[in-house]
């Protein structure tokens, strides 16, 4: 029997800092957005549940994202898919009304949903009915046709506590690493991640492959680029940001940031209002 989830009522809602959304504040009049805390039983592999609505748009509205080091499950009217790490960022367009319920996992969390590396899905998205058969494509329905989100997310729960998960400790290391990379700013190399964590660099590098799907370099540099859409917006100097987020040289942050977000950090910083 799958485990018992919290009542809707009782889900707590979490923090709900949008990094990583290409200038969020523009959407506030377009959608609403929430994260929702998982139960105890899922939180070894589940890092939150973000729910976005809107209503009645006069024009379509397009959010871009610099994603995360990690696998989301996503479920919407015209779309349902488990999303691999997406190495680039990627943008969804947003129509006259409509909801849209994901699952963000923690690094490593999915990989007890998906019995292999998670590196297989690196970006890539994959149906949730073609990864998890007519069970998948029932989940897809019932939330769908599920007009509270709360209880939305419980159907998730459900069918997720249903695949029997088995909590892997290796996972739960992961996410500790991937942790002290998101919180220590000094953090810009794969050789002191491998020191901190007492593992070689070449087994830092399987191991993330493995669970998170990405290798190491890449997560580092991914969330100093999130620091650095942040802290552009503060009016920072762009060679005093390069140097303290260990890039070669301001060229170098700016060749990065603008793949990534898709402008350069100086019209992101008009885009946010700095002068």
């Amino acid at each position: 029997m799958a485990a018992m989830v919290p009542r809707p009522s009782r889900r707590r809602l979490v923090e709900t800092r949008q990094r990583g959304w290409v200038d969020p504040r523009a959407g506030l009049n377009a959608f609403d957005f929430a994260r929702y805390a998982p139960s105890p039983e899922m939180s070894a592999y589940v890092e939150h549940f973000w729910v976005v609505t809107w209503a009645d748009l006069a024009e379509p509205y397009e959010q871009r994202i610099v994603s995360h080091p990690t696998v989301n499950m996503i479920i919407a009217q015209d779309f349902d898919r488990i999303a691999g790490v997406i190495k680039g960022g990627f943008s969804h367009t947003m129509r006259d009304s409509g909801r849209v319920l994901g699952t963000r996992f923690r690094p490593g969390g999915f990989r007890p949903f998906l019995g292999g590396p998670v590196s297989e899905l690196t970006g890539r998205f994959v149906e949730i009915g073609e990864m998890y058969g007519a069970a998948g494509a029932t989940l897809v329905e019932q939330v769908l046709a599920e007009p509270d989100p709360l209880a939305a997310v419980a159907l998730t729960e459900t069918f997720l506590l249903g695949l029997g998960p088995e909590e892997d400790p290796v996972a739960g290391e992961v996410a500790a690493l991937v942790a002290m990379v998101e919180g220590d700013v000094s953090m810009t190399r794969v050789d002191e991640l491998a020191a901190r964590s007492g593992r070689s660099v070449r087994s830092l590098q399987r191991l993330f492959h493995d669970y998170v799907g990405i290798g190491p370099k890449w997560v580092i540099r991914r969330f100093r680029l999130h620091e650095a859409a942040e802290r552009v917006c503060q009016g920072l100097d762009l060679a005093t940001l390069a140097a303290e987020l260990g890039y070669t040289d301001q060229a170098h942050l700016t060749r990065d940031f603008t793949a990534a977000v898709g402008m350069p950090p100086a019209a992101y910083a008009r885009l946010s209002g700095r002068p």
